[in-house]
């Protein structure tokens, strides 16, 4: 027989733990403010308050997400919707149960548990309800910050849906669990439920969780979105892109409000976002340049991961010791230019971000619906060198609806949902390129942020619509020849190289990069999508 568990503080909602075959021996705290967790993380040693009282913690070995760590279980419920392969990788039910059953013991023998009964999904109408259980405070805290919090009256009522089981000293043995390595995230979506062990990065809670809402949104016919999204409350943009292109700093604008800056639902009723906070990246963060960040990182509730403080306890963003993946957590409350709701109207232009490094594409382009699907499938960028070891050129980067790694289904089935989004409510796709001018990286220019930002004020406010417009002869692009504070031959970019021939010669390189990129999604896609795809002009 179990013995009962000790009286933790908080709230208990919903159903007990014994529902997931917990057997609790020690302490657990219920729903605990920010506040209350921050200074049991401390209490416990699992972190320190910065000079300005911000948690400060370390994520050990593990300072990213672990994607060859990530698994499905193949189960005849939802193994016919997943998109099988290399990121979306398959387990079977019986590695799942064993580990859930060591995990389980595990957490059940644990001093203390702290549990957080949270929302995924700013729509009440659609919103999923998660409860996230976990051995440490400063986990649960980051639980609180990222999800959103119920009112009193809704955690009386809360039920959770599916539920994460976060073990992060609790490793596995690759050779006894049928696991690579000490590091798991198992999700089952038969039984709604996660395993995470072996890691500490915090960032593996909710990305798991945001791949089920990947998964599950689609069956409603809404779309699910890596993106970042802001508003005026009568004009709505999302912003899509991967690491490095801006996605951050142009949906940051003192004239729109934030509606979230990750991941983001398109429903019946318009743009929601998945999240009750902000996960940022810290690295080189200065308060100069984005001084709203910078503010939340001197705020108590902001917890920062694997940063290097000094001796006052001052952080030094520019510090890379542990990591350069330095994030901090903040309820998105202190951002004071965002919308109450963290909802907004559907939107009127989309926006795909690139950052292209060879220097080829136009610095902006309207798509047509069946381009947008084929970009938006291939999710192009760039890494430059210095960004990774061994990258010494430019290398074309693709990453499926501009984030391949959560998405469990089928690219197209993403793809589709957008062009019916869009034509549904008659949005504008523009294509932004944040990146090279005249040149490659290494011989062109970084296209100006003040121009970059007239040609989005422009896409957005509708003004660049009576442009006049000329067609891409590689990408079949409609790319306009004036933007009001942008200089003409900045707009055509084989106009900005002072070689022409090297210019078709690059541009042609990268219209077959695309191609030979797309060939393993062009079975899942219409004839259209399949046409909208770039062709060497030679």
């Amino acid at each position: 027989m179990a013995v009962p568990a000790c009286e933790g503080s908080g709230k208990p909602s919903g159903r007990e733990l014994a529902a997931v075959g917990l057997s609790p021996t020690g302490v657990v705290h219920w729903n605990l403010s920010a506040g209350d967790l921050i200074e049991l993380a401390v209490a416990r040693g699992e972190g320190i308050l910065s000079a300005h009282g911000a948690l400060v913690t370390e994520t050990g070995d593990r300072t990213g997400r672990s994607p060859n760590d990530k698994f499905i279980v193949d189960e005849e419920e939802s193994s016919q919707h997943i998109n099988w392969g290399k990121v979306n990788v398959s387990t079977s039910s019986e590695v799942y149960e064993n580990l859930k059953h060591k995990v389980i013991a595990y957490l059940s023998g644990q001093d203390t548990l702290f549990v957080q009964d949270l929302y995924c999904g700013a729509d009440p109408k659609h919103r999923l309800p998660i409860r996230v259980i976990s051995q440490t405070a400063w986990h649960s805290t980051f639980a609180r910050n990222m999800f959103i919090r119920p009112s009193e009256d809704e955690l009386n009522s809360h039920d959770y849906d599916f539920v994460v089981l976060h073990a992060p000293h609790f490793e596995a043995d690759p050779q006894v669990d049928g696991v690579n390595s000490k590091v798991f995230v198992i999700v089952n979506y038969a039984e709604k439920t996660v395993l995470i062990g072996g890691t500490r990065y915090a960032g593996e809670i909710k990305k798991s969780i945001f791949s089920v809402m990947n998964y599950n949104l689609p069956q409603k016919a809404m779309l699910p979105m890596h993106c970042s999204a802001n508003t005026t409350g009568e004009n709505t943009a999302i912003f899509f892109g991967l690491s490095g292109t801006g996605k951050t700093t142009l949906s940051a604008d003192p004239l729109r409000q934030l509606i979230g800056d990750d991941e983001h639902g398109w429903g019946p009723n318009g743009i929601f976002n998945f999240e009750g906070g902000c996960y940022a990246k810290l690295v080189n963060l200065s308060e100069e340049d984005e001084p709203e960040i910078f503010s939340t990182t001197r705020r108590y509730g902001s917890v920062l991961e694997n940063i290097v403080i000094d001796e006052a306890g001052v952080p030094d963003f520019f510090d890379t010791a542990l990591t350069e993946n330095t994030r901090g957590s903040y309820p998105i409350e202190f951002i004071a230019n965002r919308t109450e709701d963290s909802m907004g109207g559907h939107p009127q232009n989309v926006i795909f971000l690139t950052c292209d490094a060879f220097g080829v594409l136009p610095p902006i382009s309207r798509l047509t619906p069946a381009q947008a699907a084929y970009h938006f499938i291939s999710g192009y960028t760039a890494k430059v060198a210095g960004t990774e070891i061994g990258v010494k050129e430019p290398q074309a980067t693709f990453s499926a609806c501009f984030g391949e790694p959560f998405m469990p289904m089928h690219p197209g089935v993403y793809a589709d949902l957008l062009s019916d989004k869009m034509e549904q409510h008659d949005s504008t796709c523009w294509l932004i390129n944040t990146g090279w001018s005249g040149g490659p990286y290494g011989v062109g220019k970084r296209m100006r942020i003040p121009w970059t930002r007239a040609m989005l004020n422009a896409a957005l406010d509708g003004s660049l619509n009576s442009a006049e417009f000329i067609v891409d002869q590689r990408f079949g692009f409609a790319v306009p020849t004036s933007c009001p504070g942008v200089p003409d031959e900045v707009l055509i970019p084989r106009n900005t190289w002072a070689d022409g021939a090297a210019y078709d010669t690059k541009a042609d390189e990268l219209t077959l990069m695309f191609k030979a990129n797309f060939e393993r999604y062009s079975a899942g896609v219409s004839e259209a999508v399949n046409a909208a795809s770039p062709q060497p002009a030679r």
